[in-house]
């Protein structure tokens, strides 16, 4: 499991959220989440954005680049 998708579950558990729930919230299929988070896909830079700003963290965190979220 690479960084990215290790703190996309975290993050996703840390706000009690169904996989579904935040596909829906960042607009990608909910087959398409799951490769993110199983590290099967990268999301391409809107996605990321789009989880970044939802998260409230910066992309940096997000790829492993920091642990200051």
């Amino acid at each position: 499991m690479s960084v990215f998708s290790e703190r996309l579950l975290q993050l996703r558990k840390s706000k009690g959220m169904s996989q579904t729930a935040l596909a829906k919230e960042i607009g990608v299929s909910s087959r398409i989440y799951q490769e993110y988070e199983y590290g099967k896909s990268e999301p391409k830079m809107s996605n990321l954005v789009s989880i970044a700003d939802f998260f409230g963290v910066s992309m940096d965190y997000l790829s492993g680049r920091t642990d200051k979220p």
